[in-house]
């Protein structure tokens, strides 16, 4: 300890601060960070972690890879006793603290932590087990960043450092900030699971805050004045069910960029305020039925709000009804009413979302989508899952960006129209799941396969790597194109023959997802799809939900993974250097939707190389003699032959 002590004592100032930071909070096994947010927390310290973290790496002690911040356990140790050696029996000393216990000792003192900067719990055990005083928090008046989480709370909280720049509290237990706390350093504000009923009154001023995280707050009935925090780029409300009412004033935030509503059930008032929102790049209303309500087209009291806007932030210079009218006139776009008198209204105002990106309209009860949609041109992700919706405009051809098309749970979708091509894909997704009533399935694998050989071959002519491609389509049979095949839910695939080999693109994976009645199944769990690549694990973006998911189906799995990705694989564990050679593709589904069974039958993989993606073609597909092939061969004869 003695020899690692010297290695402390020749760095600067801030990197023993750096260091302490990461030995106290962010090694921790079982709480691992991320690089990118390790590095985040240290900047928000007013640490310099570019140049801290690059020191520390070359004194050996932390390693840093692209996702991992690791140090050793007798470090961490030293980092840890550094803190406490001036007052190792008394906590309320230090400045810095990670355990729970510590924080136990600081209640029953019941005096001012007036050394505390940062303080980072992750209470591990059962919620109930134990319980703190609120005004523990209060006499800690120097904070700076505070995270915990799973510690549970009673009494009163009055009084939150405002030196604060980082707050993460999950199931933050009271019904509002203190009216006191004005952190006009605060970057991030994250209250997950939370208590809160009002978040504050009036206006509170956070020139600093870009991030508002108040997902699952479950009694939030309204979102305050936010006229105060005009730098917020990220606004979160997914889950809050509760929720009737958005201040106006999100109208005015000229910087936000994502803005994600996921299951705001009662949300009824101000969608168009959204509409004015020109840095919006990521907009997300699944779920929220309620929005396409009649009741939205009157004009509400709350717009008056923006009379009394500042004139000199230009943002907005029209009156209050007309500014109404003009950001209104989209909503027409979700409305299942009047379709066809709305399109040329809608038509010149969907240029007022010049930067989005990601528009998430699932489970929104959808009737029609308008041929409007693809003036979207910027448009990289788009989910229409879980609507009622018979077809997809053609227009959808002209999202020339679009990389990801979500349709799951599509149940009245008949047909599918030609998908948009590109120059340039650097990942892509077409998900097609539980369509039942999709007709002309011969059609539907033409427009599928003819969109991946397209991909593929932009993959080739452009300078971008394609990382991932993932589809899920209906399919009764693995395409005779994965050459190698295998009975069950998991192949093997030797890659020494091909790791070194310049022409070598990458690795394409198939799996046949058959779905049975199964009357005993009364299973009421949480469903997924998950595959696997040896060390590599993804999720499927499906829900398997028991109320979506009703009926037999087969279901075809097709998914490309670059050299690039496996390569970052196997440098990110070089302890298992020999295990790349040979690697296991794997599907596996966890739990089963009431009342059915789902297996993976079989799978397959195909080892692609430049000339394959060359002469790639739809003929390749199928045998001649399969029936997805006479699909093809009887709905498109010109194409197969």
């Amino acid at each position: 300890m003695e020899v690692l002590r010297i290695s402390f004592d020749g760095l600067k100032e801030m990197e023993k601060e750096i260091f302490l930071d990461i030995a106290c909070f962010f090694c921790d096994t079982f709480h691992q960070q991320g690089k990118g947010r390790v590095k985040k927390l240290l900047n928000y310290r007013g640490f310099f972690p570019n140049i801290g973290m690059k020191v520390l790496i070359e004194k050996s002690l932390i390693t840093c890879n692209n996702w991992d911040v690791k140090m050793h356990d007798l470090l961490k140790e030293l980092g840890r006793s550094i803190v406490r050696e001036k007052s190792p029996n008394e906590p309320i000393k230090w400045s810095r603290l990670w355990d729970f216990k510590d924080l136990q000792n600081i209640m029953i003192k019941n005096e001012e932590a007036e050394n505390l900067e940062a303080m980072v719990i992750y209470y591990g055990q059962h919620l109930d087990d134990k319980t703190m005083a609120g005004n523990v928090i209060s006499k800690m008046k120097h904070l700076k960043l505070l995270i915990l989480q799973n510690v549970n709370f009673l009494g009163s909280l009055n009084y939150l450092s405002n030196e604060l720049r980082y707050l993460s509290w999950h199931r933050y237990p009271f019904i509002c900030l203190p009216s006191n706390f004005h952190p006009d350093n605060l970057v991030e504000l994250i209250l997950c699971h939370s208590n809160l009923k009002q978040l504050w009154k009036g206006t509170k001023h956070l020139p600093n805050l870009i991030c508002l995280d108040l997902s699952y707050s479950k009694s939030l009935i309204e979102v305050p004045d936010l006229t105060g925090v005009p730098r917020l780029r990220d606004l979160i409300l997914e889950g809050c069910i509760n929720i009737t009412r958005i201040h106006p004033s999100i109208g005015i935030l000229r910087e936000l960029f994502y803005l994600n509503l996921t299951n705001c059930k009662n949300l009824f008032h101000n969608l168009n305020m959204f509409f004015g929102l020109k840095s919006l790049k990521m907009l997300i209303l699944s779920g929220c039925s309620k929005l396409l309500n009649n009741r939205l087209l009157k004009k509400p009291r709350e717009v008056e709000h923006l009379e009394n806007v500042d004139k000199n932030t230009s943002v907005i210079q029209l009156s209050t009804s007309s500014l109404y009218e003009i950001l209104m006139l989209p909503l027409y776009f979700l409305s299942s009413h009047k379709h066809g008198d709305s399109l040329d209204l809608l038509l010149p105002y969907l240029s007022r979302f010049p930067c989005l990106q990601h528009l998430d309209l699932s489970f929104c009860n959808l009737l029609q989508i308008p041929d409007a949609i693809g003036s979207l041109q910027s448009l990289e992700s788009l989910n229409l899952g879980g609507n009622k919706f018979v077809r997809l405009p053609t227009t959808i051809k002209e999202l020339s960006n679009l990389q990801c098309l979500n349709l799951q749970h599509c149940k009245q979708l008949k047909y599918l129209p030609e998908l948009p091509t590109t120059k340039q894909y650097d990942f892509g997704q077409l998900y097609i799941f539980n369509c039942p009533n999709l007709s002309e399935m011969g059609h539907c694998y033409h427009m599928v396969f003819s969109w991946m050989i397209q991909i593929f071959k932009a993959f080739l002519q452009s300078s971008l790597s394609l990382q991932r491609l993932r589809i899920v389509i209906p399919g009764t049979e693995i395409p005779r194109w994965f050459s190698k095949q295998n009975v069950g839910r998991s192949i093997s695939m030797e890659l020494s023959p091909v790791m070194e080999d310049p022409n070598w693109m990458g690795v394409a994976c198939c799996s046949l997802l058959v779905a049975h009645d199964d009357p005993t199944n009364l299973n009421d769990n949480f469903h997924s799809i998950d595959y696997k690549f040896e060390n590599i694990n993804w999720m499927l973006p499906i829900f398997l939900n028991n109320d979506l998911v009703m009926g037999e189906m087969d279901h075809l799995f097709m998914i490309f993974v670059s050299r690039e990705i496996i390569s970052c694989d196997r440098c990110r564990h070089e302890d298992k250097m020999n295990y790349i050679d040979k690697m296991v593709f794997k599907t596996t589904i966890f739990g089963h939707p009431k009342g059915l069974h789902l297996v993976v039958k079989n799978c397959g993989y195909r080892l692609v190389f430049k000339e394959d993606l060359q002469q790639l073609n739809l003929n390749m597909m199928f045998s001649r003699n399969s029936s997805s092939r006479k699909l093809l061969s009887s709905n498109l004869p010109h194409i197969i032959h």
